[in-house]
């Protein structure tokens, strides 16, 4: 009836997984709680069954969020760990350790990353745009709860079963039946399957949008260069989460219905794997970076007071980027017998796409030269990025030499590179995007004090966590060990584990950041949509968004266009009349989906068949009965949108009358404004 699930799923094998275990299941019931307390039918109509862009996003972020904070425990455990294991086991049995750095690989990359990329995408580029949403909003919803079921099935491992101990990569034949026969490797497989699903539908959505949802007079040269990161980032995502759904289909049917995919036993090849994993693999590099790159031209700009330095080379650097990462994955795998000449091709090729990201970083400071600079915590966040960037860029050049790669690629030196590309390089700049659009999202700014602490923590505790491993991989430590036996180690490692706490605190700053600003959100509302004198059309709408997010759409004569229309006074024009706007229903198909979908990766983990058979069915009516509905959209009258909008004019006339001047944005919109009412 239930398969392999026992009783002895339960974590009773160690106290720190019960510990786990236990806060997992506390932070679900304080879920649980938060919806009572909203209320279950006002969150499942406006929240859970939407199918609007900009609360879809914030989901995607709040999901994020969650995952960070799962994935940061791990990350802190294996530091305590290593800074005590001198010469003894510590306080992590070896193979709990082993699930601990599998599930942090796989929680930060798949499900803090991947939603939180997703969530911003989809928060501002249809406002970027002029698009009044989504080119398909119901796709965009399972895409959300097929992401939100894989991070299910993540965090249902550390209350059932186990999680995997092979890596966040799930090489064979370590991922494989004989060395894994526990269900850690399944959790992650069907995790990653149900969530890459997701992200391949998200970037087939964004393509389609903005190929084709694209305001009046906004080119494609004119696109802000946010929307063409995540233009090129959604190409990616379509051509690169294919290769890791076959790779992962594959080994589950290796390890489910014993099959030799992979198997050398059985006639299979592990490279095969190995190269699929990478083909998706190194993309998805440049999949986590490319928007972090976007928000960076954008918080430049805006902060600098200046037009963007370089636009046609952004562009151009940022595409060829996206190309090239399609030619570098086997620098993976150097030490794996390729050959000479392919290794070559390869470090050559890696050295190369250094040169457009290169290009961004010159055309970024050349725009803040003699800018107006603003040091909001966005721009702080930048400003770091560009600095620890570079860092992790020379050491990036330095193991695509084949000759350096075979002597460091197993060591911590390159648990530094990478860690130096990412944090910096993603979550410094999925940070700037946050705290520079948290405004749009939700009408008040966040306090900049705090922000700022939160910035100074992050990035000193990166440096003490990380600089020490890059003497450590020239010292010849070997990456993911639970204890060793060379005194010369330990001091680094516990200069590490402060970094990490020091990067706690930076956590703890951010948390302390939203609760100061929801409870002096009266003081920091944003009237007008525009607290930062944007450049770009997403501060042409108010702040949140209306559903339809324009009323009339804009028509865009610039490349910064809400700038330009607010140079020639017609940023806030108001429209003879308006038009009925058609918009999409919500719908509960998305979330159903979603259960649907975790609850067929929880059955064939555990062997349950009835249960994968209902589920699977389940999923197909739901589809079958979407696909059928064509009651999917209604009409939004024109009286209700000029009730909508009568009530923005109203307060941004306000603003007028009391002769708003306090800083400079406001100041700078004011003829706009006053021609506006």
């Amino acid at each position: 009836m239930l398969g392999k699930l026992t009783i002895d799923a339960l974590p009773f094998y160690s106290w720190v997984a019960m510990g786990g275990a236990v806060v997992t299941v506390l932070g679900g019931l304080a879920v649980a709680a938060t919806i009572m307390r909203l209320g279950v039918r006002y969150t499942w109509s406006e929240w859970l069954t939407t199918v609007d862009h900009k609360r879809i996003g914030i989901m995607y972020i709040m999901l994020a969020l969650v995952m960070l904070l799962r994935g940061f425990a791990d990350a802190i455990m294996m530091r305590a760990q290593q800074a005590v294991a001198f010469n003894s086991d510590g306080y992590l049995p070896p193979d709990h350790f082993d699930q601990i750095f599998s599930s942090h690989g796989t929680i930060m990359i798949f499900f803090m990353a991947m939603p939180f990329l997703s969530g911003l995408m989809n928060l501002v580029v249809p406002q970027q745009i002029g698009a009044r949403d989504v080119a398909f909003p119901f796709m965009n919803s399972v895409s959300l709860w097929l992401s939100a079921a894989g991070a299910g099935l993540v965090l249902i491992s550390l209350v059932i079963g186990t999680f995997s101990t092979a890596g966040w990569t799930g090489y064979p034949p370590y991922s494989g039946l004989e060395y894994s026969p526990d269900v850690g490797v399944d959790y992650w497989i069907w995790a990653v399957l149900i969530a890459g699903v997701g992200s391949t539908l998200t970037g087939i959505n964004f393509i389609v949008t903005i190929l084709k949802r694209r305001a009046p007079g906004m080119t494609l040269m004119r696109m802000p260069l946010f929307t063409w990161t995540a233009f090129c980032t959604s190409v990616l995502m379509t051509f690169a989460f294919p290769a890791l759904t076959v790779a992962c289909a594959l080994l589950a049917l290796d390890r489910t219905f014993g099959m030799h995919f992979f198997t050398n036993t059985g006639g299979g090849n592990p490279m095969n794997y190995i190269n699929l994993f990478w083909m998706w693999g190194h993309p998805e590099v440049y999949i986590l970076i490319l928007p972090a790159f976007g928000i960076f031209s954008e918080v430049v700009a805006t902060f600098s007071r200046k037009r963007l330095f370089g636009y046609a080379s952004l562009v151009l650097a940022t595409a060829s980027i996206a190309i090239l990462s399609f030619t570098v994955w086997l620098h993976h795998f150097f030490t794996m017998g390729a050959g000479a000449n392919v290794n070559a091709v390869f470090g050559i090729a890696t050295m190369v796409i250094a040169v457009p990201t290169g290009v961004k970083v010159f055309d970024w400071l050349f725009t803040m030269f003699r800018g107006r600079i603003e040091f909001h915590p966005s721009m702080l966040w930048t400003l770091g990025f560009i600095v620890s960037f570079v860092i992790g860029g020379m050491t990036g050049v330095l193991l695509a030499l084949p000759p350096a790669d075979y002597l460091m690629h197993n060591s911590v030196f390159l648990v530094a590179h990478f860690h130096n590309m990412i944090i910096p390089g993603v979550l410094f700049g999925y940070f700037a995007g946050y705290m520079y659009w948290f405004p749009k999202a939700f009408g008040f700014k966040l306090n900049e004090q705090w922000g700022k602490r939160s910035f100074w923590c992050w990035v000193i505790g990166f440096y003490l966590a990380f600089m020490p491993l890059y003497v450590l991989g020239f010292m010849g430590m070997p990456r993911r060990m639970e204890h060793y036996n060379a005194p010369e180690w330990q001091p680094y490692l516990i200069v590490a584990m402060l970094g990490v706490c020091i990067i706690l605190l930076g956590i703890v700053c951010m948390i302390v950041q939203i609760m100061v600003s929801i409870r002096q959100r009266n003081k920091a509302l944003d009237l007008t949509g525009d607290p930062w004198n944007g450049r770009t059309l997403e501060w042409l709408t108010s702040s949140p968004a209306a559903p339809y997010n324009f009323a009339v759409l804009p028509e865009v004569c610039d490349r910064d266009a809400f700038h330009d229309m607010k140079v020639h006074g017609i940023a806030y024009r108001r429209p003879a009349r308006y038009e009925d706007i058609e918009m999409p229903k919500s719908t509960a198909a998305g979330v159903l989906l979603g259960a649907f979908a975790f609850l067929l990766g929880f059955a064939m983990i555990w062997h349950i068949w009835w249960l994968a058979i209902a589920s699977a069915l389940a999923a197909a009516a739901t589809l079958i009965a979407r696909g059928c509905n064509d009651d999917t959209e209604y009409v939004l009258p024109a009286s209700e949108v000029q009730r909508i909008e009568d009530g923005r004019y109203e307060v941004m006339a306000s603003i007028v009358r009391a002769g708003a001047t306090e800083g400079e944005p406001v100041a700078a919109r004011k003829p706009s404004l006053e021609r506006a009412t």
